[in-house]
């Protein structure tokens, strides 16, 4: 009996959607989500103590409010040239360098760092890893179907997700050798993690045919006629209006997730008296959540048309917001229910966003349009982080104030989004 039980549970494992893609997938999105976890393990072990790592150093609240514009303003010209190398050297080639400069190298950096100008270059080196999200993300989406754009985005979550359960780790070796030298380590783990990454992605990927159309094409152009061509790409976003309803959400979320990432685990250390060393276990707690909101709860929604989950993770983004600016010192049930609430969220929004701009680009010149929507956010965001630093320097609980009011702005912005056609998005 036992047996057959067993044997139903994998049969229906396996029979689930998820898994049914998994499996079917082939070529680039099938390496891309397989090794996912070499930069995910690391980054997870590494990010609930970033913000911390730089406090114990001596960098205040409005120095890495400093550095995170400082770090957006140089993402706009890595993003903008982004499209340049990932159509001229193409998506496999300009994936591997992003991942060597941009993570690789700027690990080993923040490894060695002592103080503001160590962070500073890390971060720097770290920019340029905006040439290889334009890169990467062709190389993941390119040769797939479009009706599992959305299936492979979630995929991807998941596996970051997966990368999460190896985050008590980083909080056992705190307790034990102090948090500064574990996070040198583990920043020299992520580095060589990173270069592992990059042989696997030389020896499994190929170039996508889009990827192969685009080089021959600007094989004998010259970089500052490739420039000059963007004057005809920036239509195809000016006279998208799904573009540009996309384009605002990027802006938006990407606003919310700088402040989220970089001043959530400070207020919760500094402000809430939670001890860093389980800073690592909230992330556990929310990868449980969304991995069972994924597997469980995400093919019921797929009837339903994007926004109207979007809309819905939306609203519980606010209620988390609201939760944390009012919850007492020294309870960490708070921060627990926090915790779930933006699981849910994520695990609603996240990925449909992902799909959004899939969905909304014109296919032909996805590398130059992603490179100048990532560009665009970038560049509208970067102001934002020294202003959370300095809301946050006057009182921590300001920039998740100032969270609501960016949530409530993008349910409007994504209640007016109808899901395109790719003839659609090419206006």
């Amino acid at each position: 009996m036992r047996r057959l039980t067993m044997s139903k549970i994998s049969h229906l494992f396996r029979k689930h959607p998820l898994i049914e893609l998994l499996i079917q997938l082939k070529g680039n999105p099938k390496v891309c989500i397989l090794i996912e976890p070499l930069w995910g393990i690391p980054f997870n072990l590494i990010a609930p103590f970033t913000t911390v790592y730089m406090y114990a150093l001596g960098v205040g609240d409005r120095q890495i409010g400093l550095l995170l514009s400082i770090a957006m303003i140089a993402q706009v010209f890595f993003s903008f040239a982004g499209g340049l190398f990932t159509d001229k050297l193409g998506r496999r080639l300009t994936t591997n360098i992003g991942d060597f400069i941009g993570w690789s190298l700027a690990c080993f950096v923040w490894a060695i760092s002592q103080n503001f100008y160590f962070f500073l270059i890390a971060m720097l080196l770290n920019c340029f890893e905006q040439v290889n999200q334009t890169a990467w993300y062709c190389l993941l989406v390119e040769d797939a179907e479009q009706k599992d754009i959305v299936g492979i985005h979630t995929w991807v979550t998941i596996a970051g997700l997966l990368a999460v359960f190896f985050a008590p780790i980083s909080g056992a070796l705190i307790r034990r050798y102090t948090m500064v030298p574990v996070v040198r380590a583990l920043y020299f783990l992520f580095a060589v993690s990173m270069l592992f990454k990059v042989y696997i992605t030389v020896k499994y990927t190929k170039e996508t045919k889009q990827g192969k159309q685009r080089m021959a094409e600007s094989r004998s152009v010259p970089i500052s006629s490739m420039i000059r061509e963007y004057k005809h790409v920036l239509p195809l976003i000016t006279k998208s209006r799904s573009t540009l309803l996309t384009l605002g959400v990027m802006v938006l979320s990407q606003i919310t997730n700088l402040i989220n990432t970089n001043f959530m685990s400070l207020y919760i250390n500094q402000n809430l008296k939670i001890s860093e060393q389980y800073l690592a276990y909230f992330p556990i707690l929310r990868a449980l959540v969304m991995l069972l909101f994924l597997f469980a709860i995400q093919n019921l929604l797929d009837s339903l048309r994007m926004k109207v989950p979007m809309a819905i993770g939306l609203l519980i983004y606010i209620a988390g917001q609201l939760l944390i600016i009012f919850q007492p010192p020294s309870q960490i049930g708070g921060v627990v229910i926090y915790t779930l609430l933006e699981a849910v969220a994520f695990g609603l929004f996240m990925p449909r966003k992902e799909a959004m701009l899939s969905l909304s680009v014109n296919p032909k010149e996805r590398a130059r349009i992603v490179s100048l929507l990532t560009m665009i956010t970038i560049l509208l965001a970067s102001p934002f982080g020294y202003l959370a630093g300095l809301m946050s320097s006057v009182d921590r609980r300001y920039p998740f104030a100032f969270n609501i009011v960016l949530y409530v702005i993008m349910f409007f912005v994504v209640a007016k989004f109808q899901e395109p056609s790719f003839a659609d998005a090419a206006g």
